[in-house]
């Protein structure tokens, strides 16, 4: 409800400016009036406020020069046009769902939620594990890296996000689906020196990434 108001008060705002702008002709400041009208209108009804009876220009009827009659008539050509308003939105909006359904139904999404809990792999220096989902039989990886980086000490670098390394891969239809097999797959870069025996400190190097390990799971299907 708020996002509706919120954007027809959008529409009102640069109405209102046009009108102000003194540029339009007659006929279209005369369209121009008979829109802000409906979407005032429009706007009354769907906040159950109290609906505003008007002429054929836009202008408020004044119930002291009118008769009853006529406010009659016209309260129920306003309201006419504002049911078939609410019935237009309503049907437009039966329409998108039922394309979104589906779009949906034809193209179906899944996903695959990974909690770490621990990496057991003796590094001896910073580390970066990176996962992800690979097709044995293409050789191809189907998804993109989840990287946690891992500290020397065996916990995460990031320490408030230990037992909080969560991560969900995203948009798997039915082309996924049908492959035959999907491996989990696990890799381990060790950051740091060139060699872990490397103790000459006139050699010694850092911040260098080298492949040390490797883990996956038969398959998924």
């Amino acid at each position: 409800m708020f996002r509706s108001v919120r954007h027809m008060i959008y529409d009102l705002i640069e109405w209102r400016s046009q009108i102000l702008s003194g540029t339009l002709p007659q006929d279209e400041l005369k369209e121009l009036k008979k829109k802000v009208t409906a979407k005032i209108d429009y706007g009354n009804r769907i906040l159950d406020l109290d609906l505003v009876v008007r002429d054929e220009d836009g202008n408020i009827l004044d119930p002291e020069q009118t008769s009853t009659i006529s406010l009659f008539r016209a309260h129920e050509i306003a309201s006419k046009q504002v049911e078939e308003r609410l019935q237009e939105e309503k049907s437009q909006k039966q329409n998108i769902d039922i394309n979104r359904q589906a779009k949906f139904a034809a193209t179906p999404s899944f996903a695959l939620f990974v909690n770490l809990k621990n990496v057991v792999c003796k590094i001896g220096e910073d580390a970066e594990v990176l996962m992800s989902l690979y097709d044995p039989l293409e050789s191809k990886f189907i998804s993109e890296n989840y990287l946690v980086r891992w500290s020397s000490c065996g916990l995460p670098k990031d320490i408030d996000r230990l037992h909080n390394l969560r991560a969900v891969f995203t948009d798997l239809g039915s082309k996924d689906l049908k492959r035959e097999k999907i491996s989990f797959v696990c890799q381990i870069v060790r950051v740091g020196r060139m060699e872990l025996r490397d103790n000459n400190t006139r050699k010694l190097t850092s911040g260098l990434r080298r492949p040390f390990g490797v883990a996956g799971t038969p398959g998924l299907h």
